[in-house]
C-alpha cells in the first residue's frame, strides 16, 4: 500500500510540474498586474510553449513595450519575428529607444533591418549618438599636390545612422573609400603643398560638398582633417627618373650610331682589300701581254730594254726618295 502512495503522489507530482511548465501560471499573472486582464492570454502562453517560443521572452518584450507607449505591438508580432530567426531583444530595445528619442522607426522596419543581418539597437544608437570613422583605419592617405610635394592626411568623419537607408545602404568600408577618394582628389586639385597646409578646412569643404553620403547607411555630419604631414617630393623625384631614362636613350641610340660607324669602316676595309687584290690581278696581266706582244711582232726587243730601264730608273728615284725622307725623319733639325 505505501508503494502504490508513493506511485500516485509521484503521478500526481510529474502532472504538477507538466502543467505548470505548459501553463506558466506566473507569467499569467504578471501580465494581467502589469498590462490589464487580455494583453497577454494564458491560451498565448500555452502556444508559445507548445511552439518551442520562450514565453519569458516575449511577456517581458510586450510589457515593456506597452510600458514605453508602444502599444501597438502584440505578442503575435514578437511571437512571428522570433520564429523567423530574429532577436527579439534587440527589436525590443531598439524600439524604445527610437520611440524616447523621436526617431520615426517602424516596427516593420525594425524587423526588416534585423532579419536583414544588422545590429538595430546599434543603429538606433548611433543614430542618437553619432560615431567617428577613422579615414583609413590605419596609415595615411598619400596624395601629391599640382607641385609635385606628397601630402599624407588622416580625417575623422563624423556620422550617424540613417535609418530609412538602412535596408540596402552601403556600410563603413564605402564611407570611408569614399572620404579618401575625395582628400586625394582635394588634394591633387591643389596648386601647392604650403596652401592645403595653410587651409586644411578647404579639404573637408570640399568632400562634404560631394555628398558622399548618398546611397549609404549614414549620415556625414563633419570630415576632420587630423593629421597632414609632409611627404617626398615625388615631382622631382619623377623628373630624375625621366631624366635617366632619358639619358639611357640617348646612350643606347649614341651606341647604335658607333656600332654603324665601325661596321662601315670594316666595309670599307674589306673593299680597299678588294680593289688591291684586283690591282694585283690586273698587275699579274702584264707579263701575258708582254709575251703576246713578242709573240705578235707588236713589241721589239729594244723596246723591252728601254721599258726595263725605265723601270730600274724609277726603282733607283724612289730608292732615293725613301731614303731622304727617313734622314728627314731621324734628323729634324738638318734641314732647318
Amino acid at each position: 500500500m505505501p508503494v502504490v502512495q508513493m506511485f500516485m503522489l509521484a503521478m500526481i507530482t510529474f502532472a504538477a510540474i507538466l502543467i505548470f511548465y505548459f501553463v506558466p501560471i506566473g507569467m499569467w499573472i504578471q501580465g494581467i498586474v502589469s498590462l490589464g486582464l487580455g494583453q497577454i492570454r494564458i491560451v498565448d502562453l500555452i502556444r508559445m510553449r507548445l511552439r518551442k517560443i520562450s514565453p519569458r521572452l516575449i511577456t517581458d518584450g510586450v510589457i515593456n513595450l506597452h510600458k514605453s507607449g508602444l502599444v501597438n505591438i502584440s505578442t503575435d508580432m514578437l511571437e512571428t519575428h522570433y520564429l523567423s530567426g530574429g532577436k527579439v531583444q534587440n527589436i525590443v530595445s531598439a524600439m524604445i529607444a527610437a520611440h524616447k528619442a523621436n526617431i520615426p522607426l517602424t516596427y516593420e522596419t525594425a524587423t526588416a533591418i534585423d532579419l536583414a543581418g544588422r545590429d538595430v539597437l546599434i543603429a538606433v544608437q548611433t543614430s542618437v549618438y553619432p560615431k567617428v570613422i577613422n579615414a583609413p583605419m590605419e596609415g595615411f592617405l598619400a596624395a601629391v599636390a599640382k607641385d609635385g610635394i606628397e601630402l599624407k592626411a588622416r580625417a575623422r568623419v563624423t556620422v550617424r545612422t540613417n535609418i530609412p537607408g538602412l535596408v540596402g545602404g552601403a556600410t563603413d568600408e564605402t564611407i570611408i573609400a569614399r572620404v579618401g577618394e575625395g582628400i586625394v582628389s582635394a588634394i591633387g586639385s591643389a596648386l601647392n603643398y604650403s596652401a592645403v597646409l595653410e587651409n586644411p578646412d578647404n579639404i573637408s569643404r570640399t568632400v562634404l560638398e560631394k555628398g558622399l553620403d548618398a546611397g549609404t547607411a549614414f549620415e556625414i555630419l563633419s570630415i576632420d582633417i587630423a593629421d597632414l604631414d609632409v611627404g617626398k617630393n615625388i615631382g622631382a623625384s619623377l623628373q630624375a627618373d625621366q631624366a635617366e631614362a632619358d639619358l639611357r636613350v640617348a646612350q643606347a641610340k649614341a651606341e647604335t650610331r658607333r656600332a654603324m660607324a665601325v661596321a662601315e669602316e670594316q666595309e670599307m676595309t674589306a673593299r680597299t682589300q678588294e680593289m688591291r687584290a684586283k690591282v694585283v690581278e690586273a698587275e699579274a696581266q702584264i707579263p701575258k701581254a708582254m709575251a703576246q706582244a713578242f709573240l705578235d711582232g707588236n713589241l721589239g726587243i729594244l723596246d723591252y730594254y728601254k721599258m726595263e730601264n725605265i723601270k730600274s730608273d724609277t726603282g733607283m728615284r724612289d730608292a732615293i726618295a725613301g731614303s731622304d725622307a727617313e734622314s728627314s725623319e731621324d734628323n729634324p733639325g738638318k734641314n732647318n
